[in-house]
């Protein structure tokens, strides 16, 4: 599907599942500033139509380009996200799509550079969720559930299995009719050698409600999810 990531555990020299796994990883956001400010009726307007625009870029790029074109354009992007998060540092919302586009760029990109990529998406996952978990339907503690399980553990990377299972259900308890966070979970149990457990979510992220204004990324995720079902039942 994509290049490995970097030499900790994305791409180097790694195995070919590790690599692909990497690939698949969406996630994070960096430190953001301590004082919490209320935002204005037009200043929420502002940021929302920001991260808005954010979001259908970066759904264009990942599921209606091709492989060549995806690593430049999710660089380009990841320098717009970069601005929106230091705009609204008090938000959540821009921390987190600034964390899925460099985790989508670095699954792209491949190479040593990819760990420090993602260990800024871990932070600006984790500085999300100290501002307001709850904020898009918890997909800051979904995000970060998928790099602890993708992601090598210590001494290359900072992997996790069981901080994986934590994130990734406190997603679901937030979110348990989502289609990310049932297939991120469903995904994560396939991974853990659990392919029953995991027909069960992958299932139920397949009949999740679609998501308004969100038609390219549920048509995107849909195909994943019947790629994976397809996978576990071939098995």
């Amino acid at each position: 599907m994509m290049k490995p990531i970097l030499s900790s555990g994305p791409r180097v020299p790694c195995a070919p599942g590790r690599r692909s796994a990497l690939v698949s990883m969406a996630a994070a956001v960096l430190a953001c500033a301590s004082t919490v400010i209320t935002p204005t009726p037009a200043g929420a307007a502002e940021v929302d139509d920001a991260v808005t625009e954010l979001r259908e870029n970066w759904e264009v790029i990942r599921y209606k380009l091709p492989a060549s074109e995806r690593e430049k354009r999710f660089e380009v992007l990841a320098t717009k996200a970069r601005k929106v998060s230091e705009s609204w540092p008090e938000r959540s919302e821009p921390l987190i799509w600034e964390g899925i586009i460099l985790s989508s760029w670095a699954g792209e990109a491949g190479g040593l550079g990819a760990l420090g990529t993602v260990k800024r998406a871990k932070a600006l996952y984790e500085s999300a969720i100290k501002i307001d978990g709850q904020a898009m339907d918890g997909s800051a503690y979904g995000s970060l559930g998928v790099l602890y399980y993708k992601v090598p553990g210590w001494p290359i990377g900072f992997g996790d299995k069981a901080k994986a299972a934590e994130l990734l259900q406190k997603a679901l308890a937030i979110n348990p009719k989502g289609i990310d966070s049932n297939f991120f979970y469903g995904e994560y149990l396939f991974e853990q050698k659990r392919p029953d457990e995991a027909i069960t979510y992958l299932e139920r992220a397949l009949q999740a409600p679609s998501r308004p204004g969100r038609p390219i990324a549920d048509a995107g995720r849909r195909e994943e999810i019947r790629a994976l079902l397809d996978k576990i039942r071939a098995q």
